[in-house]
């Protein structure tokens, strides 16, 4: 009997938001370098007309750490509900949704002041933006890469084909959003 064969989801993460979200390698990271760091940065203190051009532009998915996908769904639900999507907002959110008890409540509150005090200037949100959907677009390669390496070696032949064809076609959606990005000025 065949095991049951579990490809790697090509968009370099997952949709799925873990139950607690944040690692230890999220506090460790180099916020001063870190691309996805400014782009929360710059979307905190971007107008709301720059901002939901942003959010329109990003998926989740597109930030690799998991705080990082945590903070934009939120920094995202507050510019789509039309409300202020300041650092001041996101705190009172993750309050009124309890993530900001306990342990883990404090790591996200220090988290959120240690980006929001990165100094991104929000001029350059739409650069922020390209490099995070960049970054994100070369992940899915990668996984695109393993999957396929996988499969070679777990799929039946019949199924080859098309798995690859299937990677194939997310990858060209993934290089057209990227392009339409670049032709957008986003």
């Amino acid at each position: 009997m065949a095991a049951a064969l579990e490809l790697v989801p090509v968009t370099g993460a997952t949709d799925d938001t873990p139950e607690d979200p944040i690692e230890a390698s999220d506090l460790g990271l180099d916020a001063h370098a870190d691309v996805e760091v400014l782009c929360l940065c710059a979307l905190l203190w971007a107008p709301a007309d720059a901002a939901a051009r942003t959010v329109a532009a990003l998926a989740v998915t597109d930030f690799e750490r998991p705080i990082h996908r945590e903070l934009f769904t939120v920094i995202a639900r507050l510019v789509n509900s039309g409300v202020p999507h300041d650092a001041t907002m996101v705190a009172a959110e993750l309050e009124r949704t309890g993530n900001l008890a306990g342990h883990h409540g404090a790591e996200r509150s220090r988290y959120l002041a240690n980006i929001t005090t990165r100094g991104a200037d929000h001029i350059a949100l739409d650069h922020y933006t390209r490099t995070v959907v960049s970054q994100a677009y070369r992940r899915s390669f990668r996984a695109a890469a393993r999957s396929l390496a996988q499969a070679a070696d777990q799929l039946p032949e019949d199924q080859l084909y098309e798995h690859m064809c299937v990677l194939g076609r997310r990858q060209r959606a993934a290089t057209e959003r990227l392009d339409n990005l670049r032709g957008a000025g986003q």
